[in-house]
């Protein structure tokens, strides 16, 4: 009796209320980003409505939804992504929000064809050179672009 008691604490305490209380103490918000790129190597970037700076498009993974799916689905909703080829992961990062960490995962989308409309999140879309990127280029964009250029180390902190 006192080992099936056993079993069932240790059940419950790495089971699901253990995981519940284990967010709300150390809470992680999960992203997603994409190095967008059309069929001349220029990069995608947009401007969000809630921050200044040109930036790569990307947003929240819903519960229970692929990574890859939550990229193409933000790539529909904020650029219009009409084509592209499947998302390619690059890797993960990791970034302090406040009280909470936000993982991001970084994925390429190539052959990218947009049809953009401005919307309530991104005001503007545009692909440009990833070696001059727009003035007010965001510096997490910037650190993105210069290490997939090869210029800089990669750092996995946003």
């Amino acid at each position: 009796m006192l080992s099936r008691l056993g079993r069932w604490v240790g059940q419950f305490a790495v089971g699901p209320m253990a995981m519940a209380a284990k967010g709300l103490m150390s809470p992680v918000a999960f992203g997603v980003t994409a190095l967008v790129t059309d069929e001349n190597g220029r990069v995608g970037l947009v401007q969000h409505s809630y921050k200044p700076g040109w930036s790569l498009p990307g947003g929240g993974v819903a519960r229970g939804e692929l990574p890859a799916a939550a990229i193409l689905r933000e790539l529909q909703e904020e650029i219009g992504l009409v084509q592209g080829d499947p998302p390619v992961l690059i890797g993960l990062y990791s970034r302090p929000a406040g009280w909470a960490t936000n993982v991001i995962a970084l994925y390429r989308v190539t052959n990218a064809r947009a049809e953009f409309r401005p919307n309530l999140e991104i005001r503007e879309f545009t692909f440009a050179d990833p070696a001059a990127p727009p003035p007010h280029t965001a510096s997490s964009t910037l650190r993105r672009l210069a290490e997939l250029a090869g210029a800089m180390p990669p750092n996995p902190i946003w």
